[in-house]
């Protein structure tokens, strides 16, 4: 038989997804805190505009970047609501949702060998994402007793001369913590000064607490941040598939000619469901960050009382909590302990890097009497 592609077989699976297909497996009802999907329902003109477009059969092809109305409405919103002034419609190439807007943006950067700075904890795609690139994934450690912020010292150490790009995610998936302004400048001057792309992964921008989300690209003077968004969080819209690359002016061209061979283009119908996302009432988002932020409350609440310790989030919607004195060395074997013996699922730290060892991410999305009654059944799984 013919061999499969190493780069292919190497790649490692979600540990977030075989702890789902494990909670599918159990014959009784199980408390899913381990999946990062709005609990809320998708606006309703958001759907009337999708089913239009179905009844009225704009099913057909459209071009590669997407439909030129909704990449128009994305433009006027990164300048508005993010503030990047230089962002144009000829950058905006909208993508199947933020994890292919992540691979449109690295495919066009990373080759066999090149090396690239993730996150860890960060989320694993990531990791994924570069291997099946063929690349090199190279972790940057978010300690603790920085707050889990990047150390621009650290990062300067794993620079080498394979080293292609780093990727920065803010607000995080897993750690909830929001990179205030100062720290993505730093970011940004550290990509020009070693001659890197920086990838910025905004899933979450518009689900922060304490305060603003800041855009790499604001800071960007010469072209070199690739900006990766999603319309599935901020509007409920993950099975819909909508999300957006804003490349450079010399990456916008070589990302629309990569859709080609991809996906071709996006759903024409979500398309113009996004479309009506963006044009139509923007009410839900504060209600819905409204209660993400009382779930947070609810939860570190529960969590005091407890004693179990956790970083508060400032944005996205998960809880980091510390578990290590309950686990002992396999917070993975633990987290499966947790499903049977319990029933609630939770994603183990180490599905996010190495250092993600001793702790779990809870998702905040989900309501809060099964995420209560979650946190109860972790407090007494020793």
């Amino acid at each position: 038989m013919p061999s499969i592609a190493p780069n292919a077989e190497r790649m490692p699976r979600s540990g977030i997804r075989a702890i789902m297909d494990m909670a599918w497996r159990l014959p009784d009802p199980v408390i899913g805190l381990h999946v990062g999907e709005p609990s809320f329902t998708t606006p309703r003109h958001v759907l009337d505009a999708a089913a239009a477009a179905y009844e009225q059969a704009r099913t057909r092809y459209v071009p590669n970047a997407g439909v030129t109305e909704l990449r128009e409405a994305i433009a006027a919103k990164l300048r508005d609501l993010n503030g990047i002034a230089a962002a144009t419609t000829e950058q905006v190439i909208v993508t199947a949702g933020g994890m292919q807007a992540l691979q449109l943006g690295m495919s066009s950067v990373v080759g066999a060998g090149d090396e690239v700075l993730i996150p860890d904890p960060g989320w694993p795609n990531f990791n994924m994402l570069v291997q099946l690139l063929q690349g090199v994934p190279v972790r940057y450690e978010l300690r603790p007793e920085n707050g889990f912020q990047p150390d621009v010292a650290d990062l300067a150490a794993l620079v080498t001369p394979r080293t292609r790009a780093i990727v920065v995610n803010s607000p995080s998936n897993p750690l909830g913590t929001v990179l205030p302004a100062e720290t993505v400048e730093r970011l940004v001057a550290f990509a020009r000064e070693h001659d890197l792309w920086l990838v910025s992964d905004e899933c979450y921008e518009e689900i922060t607490f304490d305060g603003p989300h800041v855009s790499p690209a604001v800071y960007d003077t010469d072209g070199r941040v690739i900006s990766c968004f999603s319309f599935s969080k901020t509007y409920a819209m993950t099975g819909m598939r909508v999300g957006y690359v804003l490349a450079p002016p010399v990456l916008a061209p070589v990302c629309a000619k990569l859709q080609e061979p991809l996906v071709a283009c996006v759903n024409a119908p979500a398309q113009y469901g996004a479309l009506a996302a963006l044009a139509g009432p923007q009410d839900q988002k504060a209600e819905a960050r409204e209660a993400y932020r009382e779930r947070r409350e609810a939860a570190t609440a529960a969590l005091d009382a407890a004693g179990l310790p956790y970083l508060r989030p400032e944005g996205a919607f998960y809880l980091w909590v510390d578990v290590s004195d309950r686990c002992g060395d396999d917070v993975t074997e633990w987290a499966i302990r947790l499903l049977k013996e319990e029933h609630v699922a939770v994603a183990p730290g180490t599905t996010f890097g190495p250092h993600g060892a001793g702790w779990i991410r809870l998702s905040l999305a989900t309501a809060t009497e099964d995420l209560l009654e979650g946190i109860g059944r972790i407090v007494r799984c020793r």
